[in-house]
Formats: C-alpha cells, structure tokens, sequence
C-alpha cells in the first residue's frame, strides 16, 4: 500500500463525527486496519523504558502488547502491565479494569492506581508532562491493565462484527486474554491473583471472577495454576435497582433535597425512585433530578465540569500541535477549566494522540485513529446481565475475598445503595462499623461480614475514590492485600 493511499485513510479515519457519523468512520476505520495491519494469532509485547513527557528512563518496569482473544472476527486486546516495584518474585498480581463501559485501561495507569500521573498544568502547546505517582499501587502489586472491551483505548477488531459484544462475551474474552498472558508470562501462574476496578468494572469483575473460578473447578489449564484470591470494586454499578434507589435519600441528607420533597417522593412512590409508576412519583422524580443536576454526580462536593474525554476547544493553543504530530481529530467539544478533575483527561487526549507518544507504547500503525478515554458511542454494546448481584453472592458463598470501597461523596452509586445490596445477603457481621484510620485520621468507616466481605467508605472520596484520595486507597490496599484489618 502506497504512502500517500495509507496517509489518505488514515486522514479520513481521523475524521470521526465531524464529518459523519461515528458509525461510518468506524467502517472506515475497519477497513483501514484490513489493509495496513498484518494479522496477528500470537501474543506481542514490547518493553517501555521512556514515555514522552516523562523525565528520564522509567524508574519501574512497563510493558505494552496485544493479545488475539478471537479469531473469528481477530479481536485483539492492548494492554499495560507493570510490575511490582517492591518483591516482584512474590507480590500479588492485579488485573485492574475500567469503567465506562469502553474506557481505556490507561485510566487505571495514569489515574488511579498506576505509577504515573499528569502534571496539572495550564496547557501551553507543548507535549502534557509525566510524573511518578507516590501513591501507586505498584509498590506492593505487579498490575495488568486492559483495553477492554475491544474497542477500548487501543483494542480493536479487524472485522466490525468483533466490536459487538456485552457482559457476557467481554468477560469471556478478557478470561481468554489473561490465559494468553499467563502463557506468556507464566512465572505469574504462582502468585496470588485479584481483579479490581471501579464504576461499571464492578458490574463486569464479578462475571470475570466466576468464569476464572469455574475454570479452575474444572482444572482447565493454565488457569490451574493460578492463585484466584479475590476482587476489589470502587462504587460498583451493579444493573440493580439497588443503584440508583438511594439517590434520594443520600440527596436528602446532604440537603440537596427538601424535607417537604423527600417527604413526597416516599409518599407518591412507594420506595422505588427508579421506575416511576404513576404521574404523582414522576413529577417528584422529575424535581428531585433537576435539583441533583445543580451538582457534579460523581463528587458532590467537586464544581460541576465537562466530563466525557474533553479535547482542545476552537482556538485553543493546543491547536497549534494538532497538525503534524498529531492524528486528524474530530470536532473538539468544550475544554475544561484547570480547577477540574477532568483536566486531567484533556491533558491525556492531547498526550494519546500526539504520534510520538503512539511510537513509545508500540502502537500498531493503522488500527486506532482518535483515541478516547471512554469510546461508549462508536460501537454496539449489549448490557446482557441485568443485575451481577447474582455472582457477587455466588462467589461469596464460595469464600473469594472481596473488599468493596465506597467514595462518600458519590451521587452517581451512593454508598447507601452499595450498603443496601451487601446488607441483602444477610450475612453475619464478624467486625462491626467502626473508622478506619490513616495518620492517625479517620479515612472513612469499614464493616467486616462473613464470607470475606469487607465494605469500606472514603471520606470525602466520589465515584473513583482511589483516584481522588490516593493516600488513603493505597493504605487500605496495602492492609487489605495484607491480609490485615483496615
């Protein structure tokens, strides 16, 4: 394929809703990679000792690659994975997931519980900076981090039928991709093993845990060998009513709500506040919501902000390096202020996108043309498990460990919802509500139930705590790894 035909694709491909709609561009995009990406059955890795913007050569180990988890449709899942900088011969291994569903497994690297961080700084033109993050959990965890579902970050498909998967058939591969990788790395085959995410990941994680532990009941190799211990969720969406029931009430005690309007919702609707069944519970519902969108859902206590992979507005001076090292993007959308979370995600759409940052991570040329932190309109995604509670209890009752953290300032999956679903499996309590503490600070407040359910909040955490009170998740990860009492 000649230069200039392959520099045509791919300015086409870069294209994206602004000049059609998101699901042509994805054909096109399909068939970019037909042409210019060599199929591949095996699994290919590469080893990271620099990232651009980030001083110097790595001071931890990092390694990118793919994993074909489908031939059929040739599906293949990136990946980041980074080992334990403390006792990697003997610390756990994680496999950390993202939300969304469809957003990038980098999440996990760059803003929870991975080894680097953006520096928060007025963008000025110039490529974003890297820093060590402090708090990473990769001081007592090697960590794999996944595109997944494909479609994600830099998974992708070589055929559009691969981008239509759900629940189901995304678990299913991400249990093909980690037998794979274990093929691969099979020193890991011996430690102890956990999945963790936070946001819809919790929804998927107990799917994924129950596939894995079947497979190992059924002594299927490799997964024989691996040591399943347990799973960490962060505000877990779980397709329950349980989800968005307590909103009103959490709404109500952080005064949000009236008492005259909280009075009139448990009065109309008769304790459901998701599925109105009358015109009386509806309008209440309808005033309840517009009062909670005065707030940012994912921290109430944050200035409400531009949320979804915001890019370079018009006029922005990130133009000015969107032209060579960067990919054609689509039609910007509002850049948020430097006071937001979600600076953090502008920053990494300019840094994803800038050429030689593709070059460092050993991105495939031709398969991915914009990257977005969270891809949720681009491909069908079928959402075929109503509810996970179903696996949360099963595993449960088969012992896996399970440490469920709850931000105390999320809106979106209120720590009384999370609360209510646990208290549903009426098991007895082996340590009471007490606080937990770091710095000899109360970090948040933790109950310890039978079966090896431990729920935890973070005081003052939103919907990705981990993320937001970095301190305090990596002293409770490091107790609860431990084996100790948080």
């Amino acid at each position: 394929m000649g230069s200039a035909r392959r520099g045509a694709w791919a300015w086409q491909c870069g294209l994206s809703s602004a000049s059609g709609p998101r699901r042509l561009v994805a054909t096109c995009c399909l068939l970019l990679i037909q042409l210019v990406a060599p199929p591949v059955s095996c699994s290919a890795s590469s080893v990271i000792t620099r990232l651009p913007g980030f001083h110097g050569r790595l001071p931890f180990y990092l390694e990118t690659g793919y994993v074909g988890v489908e031939e059929e449709t040739g599906v293949e899942l990136f990946y980041y994975f980074v080992e334990s900088e403390r006792s990697p011969d003997v610390d756990p291994l994680i496999l950390w997931l993202s939300g969304g569903p469809r957003c990038s497994g980098f999440c996990g690297l760059a803003y929870e519980v991975g080894p680097i961080n953006f520096v928060v700084e007025t963008y000025n033109g110039s490529l974003p900076q890297l820093v060590y993050n402090p708090y990473a959990w990769t001081q007592m965890a090697s960590i794999l981090f996944l595109d997944t579902p494909v479609g994600s970050g830099f998974s992708y498909a070589r055929d559009i039928k691969g981008y239509d998967v759900g629940d189901i058939s995304s678990s299913l591969q991400v249990v093909t991709f980690l037998k794979k990788w274990l093929n691969d790395h099979p020193r890991y085959r011996s430690h102890n093993f956990y999945v963790g995410g936070s946001s819809y990941a919790g929804k998927v994680i107990p799917i994924i845990m129950q596939y894995i532990s079947e497979e190992i009941e059924q002594r299927q190799r490799p997964l024989i060998s691996l040591k399943l211990q347990g799973y960490i969720v962060g505000n877990p969406v779980t397709g329950s009513k349980f989800d968005g029931n307590f909103r009103p009430k959490y709404s109500h005690g952080l005064g949000i709500i009236s008492d005259q309007l909280y009075e009139a919702a448990i009065r109309n609707c008769k304790g459901d506040y998701v599925d109105p069944k009358d015109e009386l519970c509806a309008n209440v519902l309808n005033v309840i919501n517009n009062l909670m969108s005065e707030v940012d859902f994912g921290n109430v206590l944050e200035d409400r902000c531009v949320y979804n992979t915001p890019k370079p507005s018009n006029g922005d001076s990130g133009r000015r390096i969107l032209v060579e090292d960067h990919i054609r993007l689509s039609e910007p959308a509002d850049r948020p202020t430097i006071n937001c979370w979600t600076y953090r995600f502008y920053l990494s759409y300019i840094w994803m996108n800038n050429n030689t940052t593709r070059d460092a991570l050993k991105i495939r040329k031709g398969t991915i043309g914009e990257w977005l932190r969270c891809n949720k309109k681009a491909f069908p995604y079928t959402m075929d498990v109503p509810s996970s509670l179903e696996y949360f209890l099963n595993l449960t009752t088969r012992g896996y460990r399970l440490l469920v953290i709850s931000g105390d300032h999320d809106l979106e999956i209120p720590f009384l919802s999370t609360q209510a679903w646990i208290r549903s499996f009426n098991l007895p309590i082996v340590d009471d509500w007490r606080a937990w503490h770091v710095d000899g600070q109360a970090a948040g407040f933790t109950i310890t139930y039978a079966s090896n359910l431990t729920f935890a909040t973070v005081k003052g955490g939103g919907h990705t705590a981990i993320a937001n009170k970095p301190r305090q998740a990596l002293a409770m990860g490091q107790r609860w790894l431990d084996n100790s009492p948080l």
